[in-house]
């Protein structure tokens, strides 16, 4: 590794001709006019704007691919002395604005594409009390500033003249030192050489021109000889900032090297195998993790799957087991509409596909996935994931202890999972559940829904066809402006014990009324005899007598117990200090 700095118009330059290039997976160019004229105005003040790091290209172990810099001239074909792999965003917005000719190709701090050329206001630069936005500004790619709908010019720089008369300078020839010359004796020129001008424009060169012609930029250069895993690292951790990269781009310029097309193999699977709603989760880069995990797992030594281990995913590992992997989610998605998840806004944690599908694959052998035993310890394994809610954060170990545990549970040559003996559900945890952004609450709602429940007005069972027809969503059972009307407790009302899925015409005639009331109204409107609605209630784990008392206190109690005892067949674990003080002080009785 070499430190050294390096002036900025030959930093151009090396852009403009080709010798500096990106590596292929470098994401696009994105900053906005905003960010472009503050870096300028560092760049004129003469501050530091951070180091680049490149790297010397032609290393026989990391041949990425390469492409120039976005605005430069430069034929794609041509070979770079060196890569950026830091500082595009900063040198691609140097190079558009002070170095190209052609319009810096942008947009708005709203995000509205727009084409420009940058000044710097000659009065206002030598002003040491002028706002940082009038020394330098952008123009639209006509050179005028327009009001009123495009009836008045308030800036017209669209000749040279103008900007003579208006006294702005084209930053877009400022490293150009003989175009800045000629600029400079047209401008004398055209004010006849007064004195004043001449002064005030010496001051501009000596304190601004000149010292940016002289800008010097830190630049760190990797040599050849660096290994792949060290530039892969180096590359992420300079990229934490901006626009940062993911492993999945980085293991593409690796397997690039051994011509072939990742990017290209993920579109094709991700179209064939991950176009449905519930996989559209799914990522390039959990699918890596995936097939990290599943690979060092068959591999049959130390399991793991964090970055450093997806970036030493070998190639032949990836076209060895990718086909499977996608028959692996495949398999879990459907284990997973079994459990009642039919959509990827109702899936409890995205991050446990990635466990879910690899232990899916590897119990692919014998077709062992297939028999009822194992799919039984499989999902139990999965709600006390869910319940346990230990999917929210970093996971890479417990995907790791996930595919060895269950698979020896399963094959009974081990104890129970971790995440099976990690499990615990606070019954409180039932009235913290206020909205769908819990992992918990979304199981819920898929349990209720296993439980073969029935729309209230049609009877018929929410399953995948009736979900996806009927705009099944959740709904309260005791109506949010009764409850408010009687004064009744938020944290009870309003928690998933007083949820549950419904049709959108079923919540339609609830309206706000009282459950008594809605009840006689949905047996007029759907014709429905009390008996049969009674057992429509009752399939969603509601005690129909209470209901029709209007008993809401005793209909919360109730309902309680009834959800924790689904948890606990879900899980097959034991839910403790259901008869806690505390419990009984928030819901008004024991649960158990």
């Amino acid at each position: 590794m070499k430190t050294n700095d390096r002036q900025l118009i030959e930093l151009m330059k090396e852009v403009d001709s080709g010798a500096a290039q990106l590596p292929d997976f470098q994401r696009g160019w994105v900053w906005d006019d905003g960010r472009i004229r503050s870096l300028i105005l560092s760049v004129i003040h003469n501050f530091p704007v951070g180091a680049a790091m490149f790297l010397e290209y032609g290393n026989a172990s990391i041949r990425f691919q390469h492409k120039p810099i976005e605005g430069s001239p430069v034929n794609p074909a041509t070979v770079p002395d060196e890569l950026i792999l830091d500082g595009q965003q900063r040198l691609t917005s140097l190079y558009n604005a002070l170095y190209s000719r052609n319009p810096v190709q942008t947009k708005t701090d709203k995000g509205t594409p727009i084409d420009c050329y940058y000044y710097l206001n000659i009065e206002k630069a030598l002003n040491p009390k002028a706002n940082n936005g009038e020394v330098v500004i952008s123009v639209p790619a006509s050179k005028k500033i327009i009001s009123d709908f495009g009836r008045k010019v308030d800036i017209d720089l669209s000749t040279r003249e103008q900007e003579f008369e208006l006294k702005m300078f084209p930053l877009n020839i400022i490293l150009d030192t003989s175009e800045e010359q000629n600029w400079q004796n047209e401008y004398y020129k055209y004010y006849n050489y007064d004195v004043g001008v001449i002064k005030q424009f010496t001051e501009l060169f000596s304190k601004v021109i000149n010292p940016t012609q002289q800008y010097q930029m830190p630049v760190i250069l990797l040599d050849k000889t660096t290994p792949k895993e060290a530039v892969c690292q180096v590359f992420e951790n300079v990229n934490t900032g901006g626009v940062s990269l993911t492993v999945f781009e980085l293991v593409t310029a690796i397997f690039a090297m051994d011509d072939f097309q990742l990017r290209q193999d993920w579109e094709d699977r991700r179209k064939r195998y991950f176009s449905g709603d519930l996989l559209s989760k799914v990522t390039a880069t959990d699918f890596l993790t995936a097939l990290t995990l599943l690979s060092s797992f068959k591999a049959g030594g130390t399991v793991s799957c964090k970055k450093k281990d997806v970036l030493n995913l070998t190639l032949d590992a990836y076209k060895k087991y990718a086909d499977s992997l996608c028959e692996g989610f495949l398999l879990a998605e459907k284990l997973l509409k079994e459990e009642r998840i039919f959509s990827s806004y109702d899936l409890p944690y995205s991050t446990q596909l990635i466990p879910l599908s690899a232990v899916c694959t590897a119990l692919m052998d014998g077709n062992r996935i297939y028999t009822t035993s194992v799919r039984y310890k499989v999902k139990q394994w999965y709600w006390c994931g869910v319940f346990g809610e230990l999917y929210g954060s970093a996971n890479e170990t417990r995907y790791a202890n996930d595919i060895v545990q269950v698979v020896n549970w399963i094959n009974n040559n081990g104890n129970l999972p971790k995440t099976v003996t990690d499990f615990y559900f606070n019954p409180m945890r039932l009235l913290g559940m206020q909205s769908r952004q819990s992992a918990a609450y979304k199981g819920v709602m898929a349990l209720i829904l296993k439980n073969r429940a029935q729309d209230f007005i049609s009877g018929m069972e929410m399953d995948f066809s009736t979900f996806s027809n009927e705009k099944i969503d959740i709904h309260h059972i005791f109506p949010r402006d009764y409850c408010t009307k009687n004064g009744y407790d938020k944290l009870k009302w309003n928690s998933v014990v007083n949820k549950t899925p419904l049709s959108a015409r079923s919540n339609r005639e609830i309206g706000g009324n009282a459950p008594s009331a809605y009840l006689k109204r949905l047996e007029k409107k759907g014709s429905v005899s009390s008996a049969d609605l009674d057992k429509y209630v009752e399939s969603h784990w509601i005690d129909h007598n209470l209901l029709r008392a209007d008993d809401f206190q005793n209909f919360i109690i109730d309902r309680a117990k009834k959800l924790l005892a689904a948890i606990e067949k879900a899980t097959g674990r034991t839910i403790s200090g259901k008869d806690s003080d505390e419990v009984k002080q928030a819901f008004g009785a024991a649960l158990n």
